[in-house]
């Protein structure tokens, strides 16, 4: 059971697993269905255990983590979803159409030539053939990171749900910064149009450019999101979706400072954009629970992958 696990700084040095992975493996959450602790993962159940409230009227303050060397182990993990949550909330989640763990920084994957048109065949004829290779061009994942300072006594009195957002904020800009290796891997080599001026005219005429593939998602810049969203047209015909505005040919505006300020990237997010990691969020555990966060470095090493190509158009408004 939950209560009986002995916490220890080394689980989170064990290879291949993440905390809340070691964490399931001794405290099963398949043995809590049909229990009120059914819906918690193993390391909400050791927040039950010790009671430390993260959110809510009665949020602890970060010094609960520290109230024993047990209560200290959780406290990384808690940093890390943090930072993680606010990093998944972003546009990256909403443009990659797939996500590749690779155990190093280099990585190659697949291509796929697939040019010839699909039509009838004559009977004896060879069907075409869609020919699936290794990548000749290797690609080097980046590391982006953030080093965070904030000594225990700075922080040790801030309520555990004003913290959090702090670090999410943190791991939303991190994720900005990733998103600009994506967009720019999405545009180039893609097939473009452009105009003097952003109208709803060359936006149906990018939505024209798709053919096969559908335009589900539509990437720009703070400035021209908005310009989009003031015409006339979509004002008149947009709907929204869980807080998404879908445009009229059914497509999701993404508004992001990582977008080039004069270009707006259609794509359909089934097929674009493969997002590959070697790492997931990086943070040095021991210094956590030593109460040393004077210098905190988070970080993630990943790159992207365009997919089908076709599945890409780009809109270049002037120069």
């Amino acid at each position: 059971m939950y209560n009986d696990i002995r916490l220890e700084k080394g689980m989170y040095n064990l290879s291949g697993k993440s905390f809340t992975a070691a964490l399931e493996e001794l405290d099963p959450s398949s043995a809590y269905c049909g229990t009120p602790l059914e819906k918690l993962d193993a390391f909400e159940r050791q927040l039950k255990r010790f009671n430390i409230r993260v959110s809510g009227q009665d949020c602890d303050r970060v010094e609960k983590f520290f109230s024993s060397t047990e209560t200290a182990v959780l406290f990384p993990e808690f940093v890390t979803r943090c930072i993680r949550k606010g990093f998944d909330e972003t546009v990256i989640s909403s443009v990659c159409a797939a996500k590749t763990i690779n155990c190093s920084s280099k990585y190659l994957g697949c291509v796929l030539d697939d040019d010839d048109e699909y039509t009838t065949t004559d009977q004896g004829v060879e069907l075409p053939a869609a020919t699936v290779t290794e990548d000749t061009v290797g690609i080097t994942l980046g590391k982006y990171g953030r080093l965070i300072s904030a000594s225990y006594e700075a922080v040790r009195q801030q309520r555990l749900d004003v913290f959090g957002v702090m670090l999410r904020s943190i791991g939303v800009k991190l994720a900005v910064s990733v998103a600009k290796e994506a967009f720019t891997v999405l545009k180039t080599g893609a097939a473009s149009i452009s105009g003097n001026e952003l109208t709803y005219a060359k936006l149906a005429e990018l939505y024209g450019k798709f053919d096969c593939f559908d335009m589900t998602t539509v990437i720009a810049p703070p400035d021209l999101a908005a310009k989009i969203a003031a015409m006339d047209q979509i004002a008149e015909t947009c709907s929204y979706s869980e807080g998404k505005l879908i445009l009229p040919f059914g497509a999701e505006l993404i508004k992001s400072a990582a977008a080039d300020s004069n270009t707006i990237i259609g794509i359909d997010r089934r097929f674009a954009l493969e997002f590959i990691t070697s790492t997931d969020l990086v943070m040095e555990t021991d210094k956590l629970i030593d109460r040393q966060l004077d210098q905190i470095t988070v970080s993630i090493t990943c790159g992207f992958k365009k997919i089908a190509a076709d599945a890409v158009k780009v809109l270049t408004i002037g120069s």
